[in-house]
C-alpha cells in the first residue's frame, strides 16, 4: 500500500486471549488510511493464528524474540511506514469506528501537528465500560504537564513518526512516561483532539510492578523537572490525600 497515514503498532506475547477485540477494532475502522502493525515476541500460544486467520492486506507481522515490551515497541517504530504512530496493545481499541476518521479530519484542518491527543474510556475484558481515566487530560498539553503524571494516555498519545525517538530501555516499566516528555519536547504544535479516542483494558499491575513504576516514574521526573520540585510537589499530594481520608472519616 501507498504511505499510510497512521501506523498502528501492537505488541503481543502469548496474547490469544486478548488480541481479537483489537484486531476486529482496527479492521472496522471507516477509516482505512492506515498499517496494522504487529510486533510479537515470538508466542507460544494462537496468538499468530488468529492474526493469520483475521489477517488483512493492512497487516504485516514481525515475530521473533525481544528484550521487553519497549524493544518491541522500538522495532515497530522502526518498522513503521505512516506519518503518524499509535500504539494500541492487545486487548484495548478505539473508542468508536470512526475515531481514525475523526483525527484524520482534524490532523488536515490543523495542518498535521506533531502531536494529537485525547481522552480514555477505562473497559474491563468483556469490553464493558468501567468510568473514564482518573487522570483528565489538560485543555492544553506541553512537555511540562507531566510534572503532574501521565496526565495522558500513552494509547491516546498520537505523534508524528518524523520526531518519534527510540524508548529508553533503561526503564523496565515506564519508558512510555520517559518518551512521551521527549517526544512533547521535540514538539512544534501540540493539538487537543478533545475525542475519546481509546478503549483501555484495565487489568490492573502487580502490585510489585506497580511501585517499581511508580519508583522509575519519580526518577524520570526528576530529570526533567528537577529534584526539588518534584519532591515538593509529590508532598503536597500526599498531604492532600489524607486530608481526604480525614474528611471522609468525619462523615
Amino acid at each position: 500500500m501507498s504511505k499510510p497515514l497512521f501506523s498502528v503498532i501492537t505488541v503481543t506475547y502469548n496474547a490469544e486471549q486478548t488480541i481479537l477485540p483489537t484486531l476486529q477494532s482496527v479492521s472496522s475502522q471507516t477509516c482505512t488510511d492506515y498499517e496494522h502493525l504487529i510486533v510479537d515476541g515470538a508466542s507460544t500460544d494462537n496468538t499468530l493464528s488468529f492474526v493469520k486467520e483475521f489477517g488483512t492486506s493492512r497487516i504485516s507481522v514481525i515475530s521473533e524474540p525481544d528484550k521487553g515490551l519497549y524493544d518491541a515497541m522500538n522495532k515497530g517504530i522502526t518498522a513503521a511506514c505512516g506519518d503518524y504512530l499509535i500504539f494500541l496493545n492487545a486487548g484495548d481499541s478505539f473508542f468508536e469506528p470512526d475515531t481514525l476518521q475523526l483525527l484524520k479530519r482534524q490532523l488536515e484542518a490543523e495542518k498535521f501537528p506533531d502531536i494529537i491527543y485525547g481522552e480514555t474510556a477505562l473497559c474491563d475484558k468483556e469490553g464493558n465500560f468501567i468510568g473514564m481515566r482518573r487522570l483528565k487530560t489538560p485543555e492544553k498539553l506541553t512537555w511540562k504537564s507531566f510534572k503532574s503524571g501521565m496526565l495522558v494516555c500513552h494509547q491516546a498519545f498520537i505523534v508524528r513518526r518524523e520526531i518519534a525517538q527510540p524508548y529508553d530501555l533503561t526503564y523496565r516499566f515506564s519508558a512510555d512516561f520517559d518518551w512521551c516528555i521527549r517526544c512533547m519536547k521535540q514538539a512544534k504544535n501540540i493539538y487537543n483532539s478533545r475525542l475519546v479516542i481509546i478503549r483501555y483494558l484495565s487489568e490492573g499491575l502487580t502490585t510489585q510492578n506497580h511501585k517499581a513504576s511508580l519508583k522509575e516514574r519519580y526518577r524520570i521526573m526528576c530529570r526533567y523537572y528537577g529534584v526539588i520540585p518534584v519532591s515538593l510537589l509529590h508532598l503536597w499530594f500526599a498531604v492532600r490525600f489524607y486530608y481526604a481520608k480525614w474528611i471522609v472519616g468525619r462523615v
